[in-house]
């Protein structure tokens, strides 16, 4: 039998603890966790806005469901005024993160609620934080994603848009030209900081929140006269005027910049 020599078996084990264990078995392991938890606030809202429709909750989003309940509804408020607000604030974040049918008749029903502040500052906060977590979920199950498929187009569109952020965004919550889900996502794309896409959110719709809260606030005369009450004629000619002048008062630095820079550019030496 061959004798084994200490020193040698020493060095040997010497060696095998320098060399530590297998390099393979330290690769980390590639799991699909962390995107399933990136996608699952996706899940969830998915599943809250099929759930709107499938139990068929949005028939009980009407004015004349809340006419039908006036007198519950007035009575919870006033007993419960704190509960209801929170529970205002929560129903209405959810119902714009789920991008579902409903926030008109929330609007107005906040104000007939309310009041014509109370229901305005209420709306703005539910309103905003519905907003602000879809732009919070979108950039991070999908920013990185598609920054990478857009590579530097993507980065030039955001640098442009970072710059000017947000008196863009300020525009376009005053006059919806786009879907509000839609002005929610884009932002979130393009690099807007989080502190910029909430007070430009929270602001941008806050006229417009102020008029149909005030006329929810004048709801209960219509009922009590037993009329019907239409949301479609609400914007009138003033109004939206009124609106119109606002977006353009919020683009004005961004063209004054843009002139300014312009003039620069012109006198530089070619």
């Amino acid at each position: 039998m061959a004798s084994v020599d200490p020193e040698n078996s020493a060095d040997t084990q010497s060696d095998k603890s320098e060399v530590g264990p297998d390099p393979i078995a330290r690769r980390p392991v590639v799991t699909r966790k962390p995107m399933l938890w990136r996608l699952a606030p996706v899940l969830a809202i998915v599943a809250v806005a099929a759930s709107f429709f499938v139990l068929g909750l949005d028939e009980y989003v009407s004015f004349e469901v809340i006419r039908e309940n006036q007198a519950e509804l007035e009575a919870f408020v006033s007993q419960n005024f704190s509960l209801a607000a929170l529970a205002y604030i929560a129903l209405y974040a959810t119902v714009v993160a789920a991008s579902v049918p409903g926030a008109l008749v929330l609007t107005i029903t906040g104000g007939f609620l309310f009041g014509t502040f109370a229901g305005t500052a209420l709306t703005l906060f539910g309103a905003t934080a519905g907003a602000t977590g879809v732009f919070l979920i979108a950039r991070t199950a999908f920013g990185d994603v598609l920054r990478r498929k857009a590579g530097g187009a993507l980065t030039r569109m955001a640098d442009g848009f970072r710059e000017d952020a947000f008196n863009y965004l300020l525009v376009l919550r005053l006059i919806p030209i786009f879907p509000f889900f839609i002005v929610n996502l884009a932002p979130a794309f393009l690099g807007v900081p989080l502190r910029t896409f909430f007070v430009a959110t929270f602001i941008g719709i806050a006229p417009g929140t102020f008029v149909y809260s005030s006329v929810g606030a004048g709801l209960g005369s219509v009922f009590a006269r037993g009329e019907e009450f239409s949301a479609g004629g609400i914007l009138t000619p003033e109004i939206v005027t009124a609106l119109v002048g606002l977006a353009v008062l919020a683009v004005i630095p961004v063209v004054y910049r843009r002139f300014v820079a312009g003039r620069k550019a012109s006198h530089l030496p070619k």
